[in-house]
């Protein structure tokens, strides 16, 4: 009787752990290429849509007195002209001659970089 009771108290308690497990498919795999990107909708704001996808993927290593790779972004004029040469969506976009960035890091989302490729597209207004 005690090997049966520990046999189910085993069964149970696998079953727990196991019934427990899920996966979210936005961790496991980025954002999902299946959602619609609104934020390429319309005027895409560089201070509403732009700076923020910047200040969370480079400014924590472009920005500052010593910025990486000498590389100085933070600012509208700076992040303007990392666009204007083509350095911003070339390395974004992880095109053949550019260093990959963010550095260490995926690659960031179809949709963050369609957002930003619409404001340079656009003539990368200050708005």
């Amino acid at each position: 009787m005690k090997k049966r009771n520990l046999y189910l108290l085993c069964l149970l308690v696998t079953l727990a752990f196991t019934a427990c497990y899920y996966d979210h498919e936005e961790t496991l795999y980025g954002a999902s290429s299946n959602q619609p990107c609104t934020d390429t909708v319309g005027t895409v704001s560089y201070t509403q849509k732009v700076v923020p996808i910047l200040q969370s993927s480079c400014y924590g290593c472009h920005a500052g007195s010593s910025p990486s790779g000498n590389q100085l972004m933070g600012t509208y004029a700076a992040d303007k002209a990392m666009a204007q040469n083509g350095k911003l969506l070339g390395t974004i976009n992880h095109a053949a001659g550019f260093s990959p960035m963010p550095k260490s890091a995926a690659k960031l989302s179809s949709c963050k970089i369609a957002t930003i490729k619409k404001w340079v597209d656009a003539g990368m207004p200050n708005n």
